[in-house]
């Protein structure tokens, strides 16, 4: 059986330590995975050491309309060929250029991953781009998974997306590895290494910082409450873990203090922040939007207490006077209070970061975010395989509709015929009416051409079958003439043209589990039954038949069906089975071998 697979799209390799050990988790799952992204390192490291395939496309992540459209034709290509069941798109420009391509690429399973609106700083024609650029991104997707709950209203309110299609996975963010982001008292001789190095060995507090060095940071309204700190703590030192960007660069000034200042100790970018974190007392974000703040949660892990702000998405990863605490957006007074208070009171910091960590192991643990992508896609296969097999019963429904009502035209000098000899040989009702099961064991009113007289015996019951069946409705069942109304049944959308046989009600309390499955189809006029043996099986035979069509259905096999139909009517093969008229009673697998 073929494994599923799942196209993962990012811009930047980077950021791809955000979902390390996810596709490891999704392959012992059944899933194979694909990560695709602009070229680099961290996507060749991350692809090796979860074992699965990559493939880069250089993708910008601002706007380049050229290479964008070069990007994009290169994605459809790369979608054709590897043909995943389903595409997630994460960051802006991928989630935009990955979307678009797998919808036109036909792709049934569309994931966008909203981790952030630049947008919600922006202004003007920018901000306008930027709201369309999201709009397609999310028209595109099947799901939108939010990666925090607030983004997703943000979302909503922005309308971007609808709530129906919106989803968060689990409590949001990207999960943490529990093991790796430790408290610091659990320090090795390697963080204490690195202290010596950083100049952090002393007993002087430490606020930290852990991000991107931009305005949309808070970076500005840091550096302020941090100088107005160092009244009170004069040994106090700022540890900022990451590295300036062009996009919404920082001011001259604020960028020379980062670069100078002694007691600011920058690092560059580090690919694993986990020992970081225990070097620092507080760690302060005074971000202006997040989609969630990954760095929040690390540090909770870590046991270290947060002061962030009251942004979309941070404001989800910390419990306000519990885990740490929120202040305005851009209110640097605010922010220094807060980190006062912290750095005043050894005893609280150490509450705070044990919440922090509970919180953390309790709901933001990688396991917990892996499964939320496993019940997701798992999910998604299953609305794939509905949509598909509806696809299929419109098509077949079509075309038991267009050859039923054309046989009838065809067949309507006959369909008179047979029901005026009918109506003299046998007399009236001409048709022969009878509930039966039928889809999903619903009950519909069978027509055939009558074929027995009514005749009884002296106590009024009627006789056997075998003497009621005259030589005249023998030569209709014989040349299946008796079931030329039958395509009324399938005209009306009771029945199909092919499809296990409808039976009578009472045997339905008679199947096994195995056997009621024949109903999860529309009984039809022919079978694979009926055209590997008709009555001459017996009812095992001919039921377990009727179970393999169900999983084998297709137009192919239905053509094929009908084909081997018409040869067999001819050749009138059959039609009883020895000893009776037509079939014995289905008694249940018990009583028949009773």
């Amino acid at each position: 059986m073929t494994r599923p697979k799942i196209l993962f799209a990012l811009t930047s390799p980077m950021s791809w330590v955000f979902y390390r050990g996810l596709p490891r988790h999704l392959r012992k799952a059944g899933f194979d995975s694909i990560l695709l992204s602009s070229s680099g390192e961290s996507l060749e490291n991350i692809a090796k050491e979860e074992g699965v395939e990559s493939i880069s496309v250089p993708m910008e992540r601002g706007i380049s309309p050229l290479k964008d459209a070069v990007a994009l034709w290169k994605l459809y290509w790369i979608i054709r060929k590897a043909r995943p069941d389903v595409v997630y798109a994460a960051t802006p420009k991928a989630g935009l250029l990955a979307s678009v391509a797998a919808r036109i690429a036909g792709v049934d399973n569309i994931v966008y991953s909203l981790l952030g609106l630049r947008l919600e700083t922006t202004r003007g024609l920018k901000r306008f781009l930027m709201w369309v650029s999201e709009k397609i991104s999310c028209a595109c997707a099947d799901h939108v998974v939010c990666i925090s709950p607030s983004l997703c209203e943000l979302a909503i309110a922005l309308r971007l997306t609808p709530r129906e299609k919106t989803v968060v996975l689990a409590k949001g963010g990207c999960g943490v590895n529990l093991d790796r982001f430790t408290p610091k008292s659990l320090c090795s001789s390697d963080v204490q290494r690195l202290a010596e190095n950083l100049g952090l060995a002393g007993s002087a507090p430490v606020i930290g910082f852990v991000g991107r060095f931009v305005k949309d940071k808070g970076i500005h309204e840091l550096l302020a409450a941090f100088k107005r700190l160092r009244e009170t703590f004069p040994d106090l030192k700022l540890l900022m873990v990451g590295d300036f960007e062009d996009g919404d660069p920082i001011d001259a000034a604020a960028r020379q203090a980062l670069l100078t200042a002694p007691e600011i100790i920058c690092t560059g970018f580090v690919a694993d922040p986990a020992p970081y974190y225990k070097l620092m007392d507080v760690l302060a974000i005074p971000t202006y939007r997040e989609g969630f703040c990954q760095a929040s949660i690390e540090a909770q892990a870590s046991a270290v207490p947060v002061v962030t702000t009251n942004a979309t998405g941070v404001v989800d990863s910390l419990v306000d006077g519990v885990t740490g605490f929120v202040v305005p957006v851009g209110d640097s007074d605010a922010l220094t209070s807060a980190i006062r208070k912290l750095l005043d009171d050894p005893k609280l910091r150490a509450q705070m970061g044990q919440e922090g960590r509970l919180r953390a192991e309790q709901n933001f643990g990688c396991e917990a975010i892996w499964n939320a992508h496993l019940q997701l896609y798992r999910g998604l296969l299953v609305i794939q395989q509905s949509k598909s097999v509806w696809r299929k019963l419109k098509i077949k429904r079509a075309f038991d509709f267009c050859l039923a009502t054309l046989g009838l035209l065809l067949l309507t000098p006959l369909f008179l015929v047979v029901s005026l000899l009918v109506r003299i040989m046998l007399g009236r009702p001409v048709f022969f009416r009878q509930q039966r099961p039928g889809f999903h064991g619903s009950f519909f009113t069978l027509f055939k051409f009558r074929t027995m007289n009514d005749g009884c015996g002296a106590d009024g019951a009627l006789l056997p079958d075998a003497e009621r069946l005259t030589g005249f409705g023998r030569f209709l069942r014989s040349t299946s003439l008796d079931e030329i109304p039958e395509l009324l049944n399938v005209i009306r959308g009771e029945m199909s043209l092919v499809g296990p046989r409808p039976l009578l009600p009472q045997y339905l309390d008679r199947y096994t589990a195995e056997q009621k499955r024949r109903h999860l189809v529309k009984p039809g006029i022919t079978g694979w039954a009926q055209v590997n043996g008709r009555n001459a099986l017996d009812w095992e035979q001919k039921l377990a038949l009727d179970v393999w069509y169900v999983d084998h259905q297709s137009f192919a096999l239905d053509m094929r069906i009908l084909a081997k139909t018409l040869r067999q009517v001819l050749r009138r093969d059959g039609i009883t089975q020895e000893g009776h008229v037509t079939m014995p009673e289905f008694l249940g697998r018990r009583q028949e071998k009773a």
